[in-house]
């Protein structure tokens, strides 16, 4: 990965990629940078970043609110407003500084200013290094719906740096297991059985298992850029788990779920089913559904939390003609894309869900 040192959207790690970055500062010689930061990154992470950063070259913070809930047009205006106001231009830079709500809203607001600025995105979760940094998708949430506004354009350079880890609270670093766990069933079992028996502790081998998920994000995204077929496994788990996630958003009698507490849920949902339709083994099903309850708290659904959750399938950006279309798994390592489900079977799905 990264053997060209012009090659848009590689991933580089520690030294190296503080290097890049500042190779790429020295070499491109920007007009101005604009460092955004949430509230938290601005508190816990920036000081992390001038530290390691190895150019010399004065910069302005944007911060925008903590949340899911500030990843919205409303934002990215007041961000856009700041930028037009402090004279960024076309050759000014931009460097996301943050998470997922960070890094999503970052490179969008970059790519639409003036046509497109260059973005470079410093990931400070594990969630976003494992997979909102990687492989180009910018965009907002649309009211309470995830996601519905956005384009797909590489950054400049990721920089991977597992320090900004010992930033998080717990619950922010299971909430990126999801997504490698999701790597490891969509990949092979090989990656399954390392990423499920995880040691936190284990720091070397942590932070592999974090490696090995990046190279399987961006291998899936190398073959697939524009999601025809292989990248939409990535999204497996994330059709119930969208819908699950903006229901508990909106819903004030609900906890506010991080976007891999969702996700875990929408996996175990998406295993069942694919149990149900494709074949997928009972005894694996039972061992992935296991694997993510020892790490992610059961949540309660009511038949009408369930009826609303469906309602809001639709709004699915991989649906179409109205279908919706979910990534099936026949077992570890072995996809369908674009599968119709009755909604019998999701029904049938959270019943399994609340008995296990």
């Amino acid at each position: 990965m990264g053997k060209n040192s012009s090659e848009k959207g590689q991933v580089l790690r520690d030294d190296i990629g503080w290097e890049a970055l500042a190779k790429y500062v020295k070499e491109k010689s920007p007009s101005k940078i604009f460092i955004i930061t949430d509230e938290n990154t601005n508190k816990l992470c920036l000081s992390i970043f001038l530290e390691k950063k190895k150019f010399e070259f004065s910069s302005e913070t944007i911060t925008i609110p903590v949340g899911e809930i500030y990843k919205n047009i409303s934002t990215c205006f007041n961000v856009w407003e700041t930028l037009s106001e402090k004279g960024a231009d076309q050759k000014s830079l931009i460097i996301n500084l943050g998470g997922g709500v960070v890094t999503d809203l970052g490179g969008f607001v970059a790519s639409t200013f003036k046509r497109g600025i260059p973005f470079i995105n410093i990931p400070t979760s594990l969630l976003a290094m494992v997979d909102a940094s990687v492989g180009g998708k910018n965009g907002v949430d649309l009211g309470h719906i995830k996601n519905q506004i956005g384009v797909i354009n590489l950054p400049e350079l990721v920089v991977l740096d597992t320090a900004f880890l010992t930033t998080l609270p717990h619950e922010h670093v299971t909430s990126g297991l999801a997504e490698m766990l999701k790597h490891g069933l969509i990949h092979s079992q090989t990656y399954w059985e390392r990423i499920k028996n995880v040691d936190f502790s284990d720091k070397v081998e942590f932070e592999k298992l974090i490696w090995d998920s990046v190279e399987i994000k961006k291998e899936i995204v190398a073959k697939d850029p524009f999601e025809n077929n292989l990248r939409k496994t990535l999204n497996y788990g994330h059709t119930l788990g969208h819908a699950i996630e903006s229901y508990f958003l909106e819903n004030d009698d609900k906890p506010t779920l991080l976007h891999g507490e969702a996700v875990a849920i929408g996996m175990i949902l998406a295993t069942h089913i694919s149990a149900e339709i494709v074949g997928f083994p009972q005894r694996t099903l039972n061992d992935v559904t296991e694997t993510i309850l020892n790490h992610f708290p059961k949540q309660t659904f009511s038949k009408n939390d369930i009826d609303t959750v469906i309602k809001l399938l639709v709004f699915d950006k991989k649906n179409r003609n109205g279908k919706v279309l979910f990534v099936l798994l026949e077992d570890i390592g072995h996809y369908k894309t674009d599968c119709e489900v009755d909604n019998s079977f999701i029904y049938k799905a959270f019943e399994y869900y609340k008995n296990f």
